[in-house]
């Protein structure tokens, strides 16, 4: 079975290099075949790192998008990218949904629930990310936002009594190894590999996660 972290606790991902997120950006482009774009960056200013939109309060601070046309920039040529990270080596890697995939956002712990159960009942999952706010997408394919609130509603759940909605067109989800301010990196909770490469329908995985997500609720 592929590795999965497993908690809270998983490996910390040291400081990444902006080398590194070139040839990362790169690699999604070219192996994955996603579309991706630079977002924001952090800058050290007196000791302290902020986002380069110089919001100080900034509530993903070097990883949201850095201009309001970024699905126009957006690009899921590896040459296209590599030129982008060049002239911004430190920019945040973003991927847009609603293209090669949709993803379905959770909080952490309801997705750790969640992925326990769908691995016990051998689902087929897709590649998953964990972000330093405590978030979880789970990747899917694409139109599940036009499934999920009836998906939700059959599964015995009112939609907006549970934390779980689904992102497509419009949104995006930021690319380990994105970095959110001081608090870490976007890790894989499921990394992407040859046998993830078809990604299961949201119907698949609604059920688990609106379960987890419901349970978590009721705390």
């Amino acid at each position: 079975m592929e590795e999965t972290i497993t908690g809270t606790g998983a490996a910390q991902i040291p400081k990444q290099r902006g080398e590194q997120l070139l040839d990362t950006a790169v690699r999604y482009a070219e192996e994955r075949h996603w579309d991706v774009f630079p977002g924001t960056w952090l800058e050290a200013s007196e000791g302290v790192e902020r986002c380069s939109c110089g919001d100080v309060s900034c509530a993903l601070s070097g990883a949201h998008p850095a201009r309001e046309d970024w699905a126009t920039q957006s690009t899921g040529s590896a040459t296209v990218a590599r030129r982008l990270w060049s002239k911004q080596p430190k920019a945040s890697i973003l991927l847009p949904t609603g293209r090669t995939f949709d993803a379905l956002d959770v909080p952490e712990t309801a997705g750790f629930l969640a992925l326990a159960r769908m691995e016990r009942m051998e689902l087929t999952l897709g590649p998953v990310t964990l972000t330093p706010n405590r978030r979880m997408q789970f990747f899917v394919l694409p139109g599940a936002t036009a499934k999920v609130p009836d998906l939700v509603r059959k599964s015995g759940w009112p939609p907006a009594s549970i934390d779980l909605r689904a992102l497509g067109e419009g949104d995006w989800v930021a690319a380990p190894p994105t970095r959110f301010g001081p608090h870490g990196a976007v890790q894989w909770a499921r990394r992407p590999t040859p046998a993830n490469r078809w990604l299961p329908d949201a119907e698949e995985l609604l059920s688990p996660l609106a379960y987890a997500c419901g349970r978590e609720g009721r705390r």
